[in-house]
Parts: C-alpha cells; sequence; structure tokens
C-alpha cells in the first residue's frame, strides 16, 4: 500500500509540472496509472455524490458521510461551498483516504453564485449571447472562490408550455436561439480550459427532452417522436456538447417509455456514439431511486439499468455504491462499464486540475475579493436591463417624467426578497436592490407616493404551502380592502401609477407548475379598483413564466416586464422607467392570452385546413384567436423602429453558392435604441411537413436617432438543413421564404429556390 501512494504522489506531481500542456495522451496515462492501483469498491465510490449541507461555520458530516470520504466511496459533494466548508472535505479526501482522490464540488449556479443575474429565461431575452457568456463566467469566478469547481448548469430544455415553472432556468421554446445560448454559457463556465482555476465544469440539463413534460406538470412523463426530437428538442443539447461541456445531467421524465436515466439508447447511441460526447453524465436528484416509481425494478434492477444505459455518477441515491459490487459479482454489469464510469469522473478532475492542487486556490481572501464585487453588481445591473422587456407603451407612458408625481403601488415595490428569483443558489436576498430604494437614490422623493395595495399572495392555501417551503410570504394586518383604499388615494394624488405585481418566487422553478397563470386575482382587483381613478397606469412585472395578461394589455397604459431581475433589479427597473436606459428586450416565449391555447409557439406546424374565419371546418377556437398575446420575438423600445422590405442577392442558391439577405433599419424616433433584427426562413414544401417559420439568425443593432444601417445575412444550404424521416439532415431542393423583421410575427418577406 505505501508503495502505491507513493507513486501516486509521483503522478501528482508531475501533473502540477505539466498542467497547462497536458495532453489526452498524458491524462490517459495518468488515469489509467491510478485505476490499477484502486480496488473495485474504490472505482464505485468515485461514482457516489452525497449531498452534504452545511452552516457558517463549516460543513455538517454525519460519521456515516465522513467515513465513506475516508474509505474513498465518495467522488463528489453536493451542496457545500464557501472556503471553509470545502477545504475541511477536502482535506478529509487528501489525507485520509488510501489513494488521496480530490473530490468534486457541485452546486445549483443557475443565473448567477452570490452576485445574482436576472433568471435564465430574463438573460436569454435580452438575444445577447456575449452578455449571456459574461454572466456565466462572471458567475464561474465568483463559484470557483468560493470552492466549488462544478455548477449544474446550463439548463437548455426547449419549453412551450408556460405552465410548467422550470420555464424560468431556459431560454424558452426556440432550439436555435437555445443552441446560441446554450453554447455561451458552456463557454462562459470553462472559458476552454478548466485548469484554470477561475472556471467550471459546466453541466448540460436535462437530458433530454424535460421541458415537454406532460400537462406543463414537473416530473411528469414526456412522449414524442425521434423527428421532433432531432429537430426542435435536441439542437441546444447538441450545441453545448460541441462547445464542450464537461458533463451532462440526466432527466426525470421517460422517454419512449424509459426513464431517462435508464435509456441506453439516450445516453450511449445517441449521446455517447452519435454526437461523440467524452465527458460524465450525473443523474439529477435521487434519479435512480425515483425509477422504483416508474416501474422499471427493485433498487438493485435500477442500479444495474443505470449503468448499463451510461449513467456515470449517482447523486444522492446511493444505489450505485449499494448495489454495484453484487451486480459485478453477479455478471449483470461488467467491470469495463464501472472502469469507463470511473475513469470519466477521474478525467473530469484531471482537467480540473484538481490533481495539482485540490483546493484550486480557495481562500478567504479570494472569496473576499471576488464575491458580490464592483465589476459583478455593474454587469448584474447591465444584464437586468437588457434583459427587460417592454410589452406595451401607448402614448409614450413610459418613460416617466422627473417632473411627475407618481405612485408606486403594490407588493413588490419595496420587496427584496423576491428580486432574485429562484435558483438562486447562494445568493443573499438581503443585498438585493429594491424598486423603492434605488428610486430613494435618485433623489427624486418629493415626487414619489407609496401604498402596498395589496400583498403578495392572498390564497391562504397557497402561501402556507409556499412558505413551507422557505417562501417567506407575509401577511399584511389590513384587510385587502384597506389597502386598495390606501392605494387609490394615493393614486388620486398623483399624475401616474406604477403597479409593481407579478409573482412570488416560489411560484416559479422546479416543483412549481400552475394551472392558471394569470396574475393572483386579488392583484387584478388592485388594479381594476386603480383604472377606476382614470390614471395613467403603469404595470410593471415580477414573474417567472408568460402569464395571460388580456384584461392588463387592453386596461393599462404600459406593461415592462422585468423577469426576477436579481442583485440589481431595482436599480435597473429605475433606470428604465425613468429613461436613464431604453428597454431592448425580446420575448423568447410566447404569452398566450389564455391558458386554453397552451402549448402555443410561432414555429408550428400548419395544418391541411389552416385557420379560416369565414368557414367554419378550419383550425380555430370557437372562444378564442389562434394568435398568442404576445408573440415570440417581441418588445418594444422607447423609440420606433422601421424595416424596408427584404432584398436578396439572388433568388437562386445552388452548389456551395451563399444568399445575402438583407434590410434597411432605421431609428426614426428621438432617442437611441438597440434592436434584435432576426431572421426565419420557412421551408414551403417538404419530404416531411415543416414548421410556418423558424428562426435561423439574428443580430443586435445600437442606433442613433434618424441613424440607418443595413442588416445582413447569410444564407447557405446548411441553414436550411432538417432531420427527414430517415434522420438524415438534409437541405432538400425546393422554394422557401425568407423573414426579416423586429419579431416572428411579420409578412416582411423574399422568396428564393434551391436547386
Amino acid at each position: 500500500m505505501k508503495k502505491s501512494i507513493l507513486f501516486l504522489g509521483a503522478a501528482v506531481g508531475l501533473f502540477a509540472c505539466k498542467t497547462q500542456h497536458s495532453t489526452d495522451v498524458e491524462m490517459d496515462k495518468f488515469v489509467s496509472n491510478l485505476m490499477a492501483q484502486m480496488t473495485l469498491e474504490e472505482k464505485i465510490g468515485q461514482l457516489n455524490l452525497p449531498t452534504v449541507g452545511f452552516d457558517v461555520t463549516g460543513p455538517l458530516l454525519s460519521k456515516d458521510v465522513e467515513q465513506k470520504i475516508k474509505d474513498g466511496k465518495v467522488g463528489g459533494v453536493f451542496n457545500t461551498y464557501t472556503p471553509n466548508a470545502v477545504r475541511k472535505l477536502q482535506e478529509l479526501a487528501i489525507t485520509q483516504s488510501r489513494l488521496k482522490i480530490p473530490l468534486l464540488f457541485g452546486y445549483d449556479v443557475i443565473h448567477g453564485h452570490r452576485t445574482i443575474f436576472p433568471i435564465s429565461l430574463g438573460l436569454s431575452a435580452s438575444w445577447d449571447t456575449a452578455l449571456i457568456a459574461r454572466t456565466a463566467a462572471a458567475a464561474a469566478v465568483e463559484a470557483a472562490a468560493d470552492g466549488l469547481n462544478w455548477t449544474f448548469s446550463p439548463m437548455v430544455d426547449i419549453a412551450r408550455d408556460p405552465r410548467w415553472g422550470r420555464v424560468s432556468e431556459g431560454a424558452g421554446e426556440d432550439p436555435f436561439l437555445g443552441a446560441a445560448i446554450a453554447k455561451a454559457m458552456v463557454q462562459g463556465y470553462e472559458q476552454g480550459n478548466l485548469s484554470n482555476p477561475n472556471t467550471v465544469l459546466s453541466c448540460i440539463k436535462h437530458f433530454a427532452l424535460y421541458g415537454a413534460a406532460e400537462g406543463g406538470r414537473d416530473y411528469n412523463t414526456t412522449d414524442m417522436s425521434r423527428v421532433r426530437m432531432y429537430n426542435e428538442y435536441l439542437p441546444p443539447y447538441k450545441a453545448a456538447v460541441e462547445a464542450g461541456a464537461g458533463s451532462i445531467m440526466t432527466s426525470f421524465n421517460e422517454i419512449d417509455g424509459i426513464p431517462a436515466t435508464a435509456n441506453k439508447w439516450l445516453f450511449t447511441h445517441l449521446l455517447r456514439e452519435q454526437w461523440g460526447f467524452k465527458g460524465l453524465v450525473v443523474t439529477d436528484y435521487t434519479a435512480i431511486a425515483e425509477m422504483i416509481s416508474h416501474g422499471v425494478g427493485d433498487k438493485s434492477k435500477t442500479a444495474e439499468l443505470a449503468l448499463n444505459a451510461g449513467v456515470d455518477m449517482d447523486m444522492v441515491s446511493e444505489f450505485l455504491l449499494d448495489e454495484l459490487p453484487a451486480l459485478v459479482q453477479a455478471g449483470k454489469v461488467s467491470k469495463a462499464k464501472v472502469d469507463a464510469a470511473c475513469r470519466r469522473i477521474l478525467e473530469a478532475k484531471y482537467k480540473l486540475g484538481l490533481f495539482a492542487d485540490p483546493y484550486r486556490g480557495v481562500s478567504e481572501e479570494r472569496a473576499q475579493a471576488e464575491l458580490m464585487s464592483a465589476d459583478k453588481l455593474a454587469l448584474s445591473k447591465e444584464a437586468a436591463i437588457k434583459s427587460m422587456v417592454l410589452l406595451k407603451n401607448e402614448r409614450q407612458t413610459l418613460p416617466l417624467k422627473p417632473s411627475q408625481k407618481v405612485a408606486f403601488v403594490g407588493a413588490l415595490v419595496k420587496d427584496q426578497r423576491n428580486l432574485i428569483g429562484s435558483w438562486s443558489g447562494a445568493g443573499n436576498w438581503r443585498q438585493a436592490v429594491s424598486l423603492w430604494e434605488a428610486l430613494k437614490q435618485q433623489g427624486n422623493s418629493d415626487k414619489l407616493l407609496y401604498a402596498k395595495g395589496c400583498n403578495l399572495l392572498n390564497d391562504g392555501a397557497l402561501r402556507n404551502q409556499l412558505n413551507a417551503n422557505d417562501g417567506q410570504i407575509e401577511l399584511d394586518s389590513r384587510s385587502p380592502q384597506q389597502l386598495i383604499a390606501e392605494a387609490v388615494q394615493a393614486a388620486q394624488r398623483a399624475d401616474v401609477v406604477v403597479a409593481v405585481l407579478g409573482e412570488a418566487f416560489g411560484m416559479t422553478g422546479e416543483a412549481a407548475s400552475r394551472a392558471d397563470i394569470a396574475l393572483p386575482n386579488h392583484q387584478q382587483e388592485l388594479l381594476r379598483a386603480l383604472k377606476k381613478t382614470g390614471k395613467p397606469i403603469v404595470l410593471v412585472l415580477m414573474n417567472g413564466r408568460p402569464l395571460t395578461l388580456t384584461w392588463e394589455n387592453d386596461n393599462v397604459d404600459a406593461i415592462l416586464e422585468t423577469w426576477f431581475a436579481g442583485t440589481q433589479a431595482g436599480a435597473a427597473i429605475a433606470d428604465v422607467l425613468y429613461g436613464a436606459a431604453n428597454p431592448s428586450g425580446k420575448l423568447t416565449m410566447s404569452f398566450p392570452r389564455s391558458v386554453g391555447q397552451i402549448p402555443i409557439y410561432y414555429n408550428h406546424k400548419q395544418t391541411g385546413r389552416p385557420r379560416n374565419e369565414n368557414q367554419k371546418y378550419t383550425s380555430k377556437y370557437l372562444d378564442e384567436s389562434n394568435e398568442p398575446l404576445y408573440p415570440f420575438g417581441y418588445g418594444l423600445s422607447y423609440t420606433q423602429f422601421a424595416y424596408s422590405p427584404v432584398q436578396l442577392s439572388a433568388t437562386t442558391l445552388a452548389g456551395g453558392s451563399t444568399i445575402t439577405a438583407s434590410v434597411t433599419l432605421t431609428n426614426k424616433g428621438t432617442r437611441a435604441g438597440e434592436e434584435t433584427v432576426q431572421l426565419y426562413i420557412r421551408d414551403k414544401v417538404g419530404s416531411i411537413t415543416r414548421p410556418v417559420k423558424e428562426l435561423k439568425g439574428f443580430k443586435k443593432v445600437l442606433l442613433q436617432p434618424n441613424a440607418s444601417q443595413q442588416v445582413e445575412f447569410t444564407i447557405t444550404a446548411d441553414l436550411l438543413k432538417f432531420y427527414n424521416s430517415d434522420l438524415q439532415y438534409v437541405a432538400e431542393a425546393g422554394d422557401f421564404q425568407v423573414f426579416i423583421d423586429g419579431s416572428s410575427n411579420t409578412n416582411n418577406s423574399a422568396a428564393f429556390e434551391l436547386k
């Protein structure tokens, strides 16, 4: 045993000298030498990812977990961070385990670590992949300084059902945009060099199709054709793999009647054989154990199915740790399968530089310098501003004027707790800047009126349910009628009313599906009472999903969607409301008019009987429009943009040629503004039916007043490819239509033919 330890020590020293120039060959040699010294039990131990909670003084270790670390039966730890806590656990592994193999430290760093950025759906509304990459890089720096080396992000699930609470974690309904954002986030977290101690290992989730859960209900089943998978749901996962993501997480849903965590086609044939993924696969929280409830077997059987499907690491359930020794002995799982899983985990640790420095330079001094530093707070504000979407602005109600007396009304005006949203991880809501605090800092207090107007949530049963899970929703001692009366009095004294309403953070995110996605009834009652005053009303929304806002759209003067905007939410909202910043966000999920339209998305298929209001037997509702309230890609500005007709450099695309599609964009307003110009293409005839249009490009353009710019997109045959019924990736000859405009709802188009 002593010789083995000394040999490994020499290997660690060699690694330290060559970290920056190591090759796959050197990594393979190092890992092979290490695995040659490992027992079967130690290899299986690397597959174990328990959760260890902690308090301010350090990790709370049960004797059992501590002993498992010493015995080499833990490969990584979930939910532990801070330099003190990480060092305490890592020291156990590298000083008291036989082979001194360092631990991975993973955590849900979703939209920031300590500095919280807008929720992921909000970030996607910026359509700014460079900005999104910067937020991921900043989150990685903070997480790494706080002792982490692995984040369970990005979530790249395509989602077209806003009832599903986890839409807040993703990039919306479109595979092209989703793929671009997935790539940006992976690059932001990993920077192409995991040995850099300011990076973290990314984890693509949830593989696969989790966003298509039936009924928008979390953890529910998913069922779809392979053609739909490949064309509409798989592209963001594939883009993240191609961007170099180091790990991927299983999803809770089933696919083709098999839970994803046991789906060999998904992880072995698709992910590894077709896509060439070399990283590690980790389950979601207790996903192996939950397969028992799916009805595919007992503890032993589910462990067998998971490892044979291609799973490498078991988050929390410890089924692999408990069952694999007997399964290997019985021949139900091969030693080669265990070796392959162990190798991928050790390779991740090697790439992270953990064998050279198990602590990756973590210290209290480094954490103090990086956590919530001035540059990260500034980035949080920038990201919040760019994520906001102006949904309505009648009679130029916004921006507000400094001379106006404004009544700020609503439960979220002074709120801090909800600003950082769900999945805010290590963020401290007490450090978030409220809207009211930001307004007072602007120094115009004599023009500000305030009334709470309503509780955030009056529904007692729902409030109790959320508070049981740390919802922290407080109930005002005054009656709803008293709160509304106070708000009406404030409105009557004001020139304009700003109502700040929406969801509690616990109403979105995991296990937060909603059958009714309207504003809560009592918030609507407040708006109706304010409407009766005759004063202009601005509705500021804080929420984690598209809402049904038909009455609000018809009755208030302006609507600003701010999502849950993060640590600097209040400062960003104040800047947008008063015009210091011009909103430029565009929706990445369609807002339905009513829940009966769900699922609703712009890139749908056409039917054989398209909607015709003058004919009975066509595809439509009797009581509702087919169209969303606000479509994908939609968002207004404080200035006005005009698009020229689409121009094409040619009307025929053949061989290796290209076509340039262009428009002239003009700022016809009186202030500078940024516009996201969007390119859509329709394949008019295909061997399988094709969507009415698909996003194929976008560019952000900043224009001064009265300025114009030609915006060009290059169309190639590759841009026209799709998966046919044989799952071949092809571009088929025929007629195409090109659309360029400021949203998906456009007819500004030109036509060309692919020869």
